[in-house]
């Protein structure tokens, strides 16, 4: 093939997207928050004979943008180019702001169309990216509020019975009654797994602080999950100096964009930055927070979702471990075939099985459309 020659570009065809909602399967709650479902919205992409499948966890009215908008700005987009696709997508949707939902939709769809072109090409999605592992360490997340503590005793001992060394659970709704309740749950998981707590920014600087030195003192605490609000950039930073030298201040689940992280990486704010794939607009953003992180020297920590962000995590140098959660594992069994289950604490792509390796169950998943 000579220099000159140009790569036939393979446009994509279709757009399809559908929203379900799934009951949980008890109440769930954390420090400021309380829910009894979970709508995740799906998106298929077609091109060249192939379909690839992205989502994320979302109000329905992701799904009707995608719908109305998404669609129609990638549609005849070359499935090969997922950068380009994305670049129109932001530029097209300026004027409905960024963060939040439109971050979300442009995240499912984004998703869709890397898994689209590993498809194309016959890859794994992770061997598209890059690998820098063979391997994803996980956390068992879920612990939540809401629980008795019976019930809370016995999820974290559970994974960590299954081989999962790290979990962790929910603080922040009674704050009185979380210093018990932190003992309780080390009490289960025994005294070699790690335990990690997450506030959901519940607490004032000043409670944090207390806390931080307490759950550390009683229960060796490890990992102090959005202290306070990761808005409050000042209060993170003050936590990171103050809390325990062996706890880490970890924050960044609600970031929508690469300049979000930026700003929390510049303000010195955590130990562990997270993110999200299916907030922060795909693949494509998540990288460059991968790249912003390799930078600085921070690590990484990916967010729920953990079928979705396992062949991203995959290829991120400075990643450390993935959320194992609760409510989005349920449903990821529930409506997905390749489901990655954990292994000595950690999930394994299948490397047989093309894209992300995911087929949405549509029998089971239209009993759930919202």
């Amino acid at each position: 093939m000579s220099a000159t020659a140009v790569r036939a570009q393979v446009p994509v065809e279709q757009l399809e997207v559908g929203a379900y909602t799934i009951p949980t399967d008890a109440p769930e709650a954390d420090g400021t928050l309380a829910w009894d479902a979970t709508t995740i919205v799906v998106v298929h992409v077609r091109a060249g004979g192939e379909s690839g499948l992205g989502y994320t966890y979302a109000d329905v009215s992701t799904a009707k943008l995608i719908a109305s908008k998404l669609g129609g700005v990638v549609h005849g987009h070359d499935a090969m180019a997922p950068q380009a696709a994305w670049a129109a997508m932001v530029q097209q949707t300026r004027n409905l702001g960024r963060p939040g939902i439109t971050s979300m939709a442009i995240a499912a769809v984004d998703l869709a169309i890397w898994d689209l072109k590993a498809r194309l090409l016959g890859l794994p999605l992770c061997g598209l990216l890059g690998m820098a592992r063979d391997r994803v360490p996980v956390y068992g997340s879920g612990g939540f509020t809401a629980y008795s503590p019976q019930r809370l005793a016995a999820q974290l001992a559970g994974w960590v019975q299954d081989g999962i060394p790290r979990v962790k659970m929910k603080v922040g709704s009674v704050p009185d009654e979380d210093p018990e309740r932190v003992r309780l749950a080390r009490e289960a998981i025994g005294p070699e797994a790690r335990l990690f707590v997450d506030a959901n920014g519940a607490y004032s600087r000043k409670q944090a602080l207390d806390l931080a030195g307490r759950f550390a003192e009683d229960a060796r605490v490890s990992w102090f999950e959005e202290p306070v609000s990761s808005d409050d950039l000042e209060g993170l930073r003050l936590l990171r100096d103050r809390a325990p030298a062996a706890m880490e201040i970890a924050a960044g689940e609600y970031g929508y964009d690469a300049v979000y992280f930026r700003r929390m990486l510049e303000a010195g704010a955590v130990d562990v930055l997270q993110a999200d794939v299916t907030r922060c607009a795909g693949i494509t953003d998540l990288l460059r927070v991968g790249a912003l992180c390799r930078a600085r020297g921070v690590p990484l920590s990916l967010h729920c979702g953990p079928s979705i962000h396992l062949h991203p995590a995959m290829a991120l140098e400075n990643f450390v471990h993935l959320e194992y959660f609760h409510d989005h594992v349920r449903i990821e069994h529930m409506l997905f075939d390749g489901v990655a289950d954990p292994v000595d604490g950690a999930l394994i792509p299948d490397l047989e099985r093309p894209g992300n390796g995911l087929e949405l169950r549509r029998g089971e998943a239209e009993r759930y459309a919202a």
